[in-house]
């Protein structure tokens, strides 16, 4: 392209920098506190259940002015008919997957965790892109030794049903890698499908004419990652590539057609940050998407731009590109909310979110608001990992009020960051603001770090302090 086209081109981009965002509204939720943290490729058949409305918000096609559809539940769920529901109060823990990896150590686990009184677990079955269970699509987890030669999800649900615990599956969406910790299976897909992860954006120009194949192109991403430990907890897949929506929704059909799961549990389901996904599927996935809506003059400008910088499209239209990202993971939210229910219609589904809903819908795409009052989860868990009791008290107030009704929120507290005393406190604002109940994490803290007043057990002391009488 020569200078005098470039020089025309990057003064009709100025221009055009002046109008309005067209066709979609982010909206401008309040935010009650601050954010909290996550607790931590063959593909399979769609089933034909995705919703028109899930359907107009994917990645090729459909309209961005749609609005989203009238909604399958929202405020008008009702408690009756989740029979997973049976507990007045629920008093649950997150399990992580190194607990699992021996069956003395799982039936340790939930004798404990009976034993002082609690009634729900939330166990660890996809951590990395791997599996704790017997899996069609992912391979077994590093921390099961020689593939463990048992199944510890089979294990967990005998054990724990055997003493009228719940069991819930508590599944990582999109993270599917520690930087630090790789897989060597060549069936993971950090290994098989690199051109499946998402990019930052300081790698977008880099790596979008770089074949996936190229291990520069892996190598490049384990290095940003590593860098930015600090703020993204390793590798992501990328949400707006229809091969990772066919391959999580196939993991989540997978554990329901195989195990009698009385839940399961979304975490990581959001992006890592707003400077993510510019992967070239996702930037050519919007430019597809958002051409409607564009003028033909516009559109062939753009991309022509293109050619110069792949960010074009995203940066001529930032309202729309935030947009599209967060119908990414609420239409694959939708549709394996809908998969789900007509496998299982009394299986409970739930979401570890971030508790500050702005912060949740506008930097990390994740709009746990909405997808309650269109129905699509049954119940949040805000991770209000903090230490203080008065934003402890406005994030969980907060979420009860999207949700219209306490029994849809389960308060997460971040035990680790508390005291003993501290951690009882919360329990007793969660009672008091009317939340369906509690989650601590983790187990895995409470028995190896936690201690109750005079060096105590904390798990014990734990339940008779809050269970006890109850």
């Amino acid at each position: 392209m020569n200078i005098i086209v470039r020089v025309a081109i990057i003064g009709l981009m100025s221009a055009l920098g002046g109008c309005a965002v067209v066709g979609v509204s982010p909206g401008d939720p309040p935010s009650p506190g601050t954010s909290g943290s996550g607790p931590g490729g063959t593909t399979g058949t769609a089933d034909g259940e995705l919703s028109a409305a899930g359907d107009r918000a994917g990645v090729a096609g459909g309209d961005p002015e749609s609005v989203w559809g009238p909604g399958v539940g929202g405020a008008d769920l009702d408690r009756a008919s989740l029979p997973a529901l049976r507990f007045p109060e629920v008093r649950g823990v997150w399990v992580v997957r190194g607990t699992l990896a021996d069956p003395d150590s799982i039936r340790v686990m939930v004798e404990r965790v009976s034993a002082a009184g609690f009634n729900t677990i939330l166990v660890q079955v996809r951590g990395r892109g791997d599996a704790m269970y017997m899996s069609r699509w992912e391979p077994p987890s590093h921390v099961l030794p020689d593939g463990g030669g048992f199944d510890p999800l089979e294990v967990v649900i005998r054990e724990a049903h055997a003493r009228g615990l719940a069991v819930h599956g508590w599944v990582n969406t999109y993270l599917v890698s520690s930087p630090w910790i790789l897989s060597e299976d060549p069936r993971h897909m950090v290994n098989a499908r690199p051109d499946l992860l998402a990019v930052p954006r300081d790698l977008a120009a880099e790596l979008y004419d770089r074949p996936a194949e190229d291990p520069a192109f892996l190598q490049a991403l384990i290095d940003h990652a590593r860098a930015s430990e600090e703020s993204v907890e390793g590798l992501y897949a990328a949400p707006a590539n229809p091969e990772v929506a066919e391959h999580v929704y196939s993991v989540w059909m997978d554990l329901l057609d195989h195990y009698p799961l009385d839940g399961l549990h979304f975490d990581y389901v959001r992006y890592p940050g707003a400077d993510y996904d510019y992967s070239r599927g996702a930037l050519d996935g919007f430019r597809e998407w958002l051409r409607p809506l564009v003028g033909e003059e516009e559109s062939r400008v753009l991309d022509e731009f293109t050619e110069l910088n792949p960010l074009a499209w995203v940066e001529q239209r930032p309202g729309a590109w935030d947009e599209f990202r967060r119908r990414q993971v609420s239409s694959l939210v939708e549709r394996i909310y809908l998969g789900a229910k007509k496998r299982r219609p009394d299986l409970l589904v739930s979401a570890a979110v971030f508790p500050d809903p702005e912060d949740a819908f506008g930097t990390r795409f994740q709009d746990w608001r909405g997808w309650l009052d269109r129905g699509i989860v049954d119940v949040v868990t805000p991770m209000a990992y903090t230490a203080e009791d008065s934003v402890f008290e406005a994030q969980i107030r907060s979420a009860i009020g999207s949700a219209g009704a306490g029994w849809r929120v389960w308060s997460g507290v971040g035990a680790y960051q508390n005291t003993f005393d501290g951690t009882v406190q919360k329990v007793e604002i969660s009672r008091r603001l009317g939340a369906g109940g509690v989650v601590l994490f983790s187990y895995d803290w409470l028995v190896s770090e936690g201690s109750a007043p005079g060096g105590g057990a904390y798990l014990p002391a734990f339940g008779q302090r809050v269970f006890s009488g109850r």
